[in-house]
This record gives structure tokens, sequence and C-alpha cells, in this order.
């Protein structure tokens, strides 16, 4: 089944979203430590701080976002950010 194999992901700030698409991967700067979501994670909510979140693609293309402080929720392969802030940026 294709949805067990790549996340959901969605960023939102305040002001829109800004990040809605199928990924591989992504890694999030947990409060207490970073951390990363792979397909078939277990339910989990999390605060952030302020970091960078790094997304594989399907296609493989990596994509960063510098974001303020926030919350991830993660359950059956969607992933939900929200945060202060999200700008994209190479690395």
């Amino acid at each position: 089944m294709e949805k067990e194999n790549n996340l959901f992901i969605e960023i939102i700030t305040p002001q829109s979203k800004v990040f809605e698409d199928k990924a591989k991967s992504i890694s999030l700067p947990g409060s207490l430590s970073p951390f990363q979501v792979l397909p078939k994670h277990a339910p989990i909510v999390s605060a952030l701080d302020k970091g960078k979140i790094k997304i594989l693609t399907m296609k493989d293309e990596t994509i960063f976002f510098e974001i303020g402080s926030g919350f991830v929720e993660v359950k059956d392969n969607h992933v939900s950010v929200l945060v202060e802030s999200a700008v994209t940026g190479n690395r």
C-alpha cells in the first residue's frame, strides 16, 4: 500500500500553509533533541525549537525550512507542523 511508504507533510504558519506534499522523511528540531520521522513512525506530539527542517521528497530532492518555534504531530504517516514562521532555504 503506497500510504505506508511515504509521509504526507504539511507545514503551517499563522499566515499560510507553506508546504503540503508527500515525502520520504522529515528531520525536525525537537525541543529535547533533533529527530527524524520516517513512514510508519509511532504517533507523537512534540514541541519544536527554532531551527531547520529537512524534507526528503519523493523525487529524492532535499528541501530546507528555517522555522520559528512550534509543534509537530505525527499520526498514521501524516505529519502536521505548526510553527510561528517558516522560510525555505538551501541548507
